[in-house]
Formats: C-alpha cells, sequence, structure tokens
C-alpha cells in the first residue's frame, strides 16, 4: 500500500484532536462555573466534558499508521 497522504490524515487527526479538547475545556468550565443553574445534571455533563477532553487529549497523543 502507499504512504502517500498520510501526512494530511495524521495533520487532521492532531487538528481535530486539538480542537475536541479546546471544545471540551470550555464547555467545562461553562458547566462549572453554572452548577446552581444545572443542579444535578452538574454531574453528568461534566463528565460528558471530561469524556470529551479525553478524547482530545487521545487523538492529539496517538501515533498515526506509519
Amino acid at each position: 500500500m502507499s504512504d502517500e497522504g498520510g501526512f494530511g490524515i495524521g495533520l487532521a487527526e492532531k487538528f481535530f484532536g486539538f480542537i475536541a479538547f479546546v471544545v471540551g475545556l470550555f464547555a467545562l468550565y461553562y458547566t462549572v462555573t453554572s452548577a446552581s443553574t444545572l443542579g444535578a445534571f452538574t454531574g453528568f455533563f461534566s463528565f460528558l466534558c471530561l469524556l470529551l477532553v479525553a478524547v482530545g487529549l487521545v487523538l492529539m497523543i496517538a501515533k498515526t499508521t506509519e
């Protein structure tokens, strides 16, 4: 199989991971700062935001195929 175009795929993966990480951090910040409004759902939305942050970190750290 050809390795042509591998750089673009790897760069897109890192970029998407960075975007997911930043969006997750912003969402987590707004979730924590509006905890009084969210009430009982604060933990649920915090978990979802942390999950998004973790997915972003994994995408940024993961090594693409050689």
